[in-house]
């Protein structure tokens, strides 16, 4: 649905979208995760991060900031992203619902990741009921890509809409995570529903654990 001239308007007098203009950042969401970061520190430097739904690559610029040149960043989404000059940074074009894209993410990865990042929308049909079960329908194959290559303890960070279905989410996050926070950044806008899940301290399979236990052993 094409975007009225108002709401243009509104967005391109709208502070974070000015600031990101201004700070050379791709998108104005870049806020809503650097802030986030800020305050509970879950990317740290070297950390290895993935980020799905990552056009146009705001969330790729701040994780890039804290997890720096010892890190490593791959950015997934469904349309191209603009390539980044820094070689720890990787963007490939595929669709997370597709059972051959988690081996293309593992192949890229030096190793286990830190920390899964998912700013992934649907289409919004305007109807609150569907666009809400679209949502967490998408959260779902975030976490369902997180499970299959977070290293333990490692962090999920992922965008909700508030409704129903979002309690089941939360649980079902609560039992394979050791602490889950509902946040709204500062930089989300007052009127919409889109909230974000901070998932800490993954519990990975026992014999995953055993596994990276021997691994680092033998290195």
């Amino acid at each position: 649905m094409p975007k009225s001239k108002a709401w243009i308007k509104e967005r391109k007098n709208e502070y974070y979208y000015k600031k990101a203009k201004a700070e050379n950042y791709r998108s104005r969401a870049t806020y809503k995760l650097s802030q986030t970061i800020n305050k509970y520190h879950f990317i740290k430097y070297g950390d290895v991060v993935v980020d799905l739904g990552a056009a146009p690559g705001g969330w790729i610029q701040a994780a890039r900031k804290v997890a720096g040149k010892k890190g490593f960043v791959l950015g997934v989404d469904l349309k191209p992203i603009e390539p980044f000059v820094q070689p720890y940074i990787r963007t490939i074009v595929a669709d997370i619902t597709e059972t051959e894209t988690i081996n293309q993410i593992q192949s890229f990865l030096p190793r286990k990741a830190d920390v899964v990042l998912s700013d992934m929308s649907p289409n919004i049909s305007g109807v609150w009921e569907v666009d809400h079960a679209k949502q967490i329908d998408l959260a779902t194959k975030a976490l369902e890509t997180a499970q299959k290559i977070l290293r333990p303890d490692g962090t999920f960070f992922v965008k909700v809409f508030e409704g129903d279905l979002m309690n089941d989410f939360v649980k079902k996050l609560k039992q394979q995570f050791e602490e889950v926070k509902l946040i709204k950044p500062k930089a989300s806008r007052a009127q919409s529903s889109e909230m974000y899940i901070l998932a800490l301290g993954f519990k990975a399979p026992e014999n995953e654990i055993n596994f990276q236990k021997t691994a680092t052993h033998t290195n």
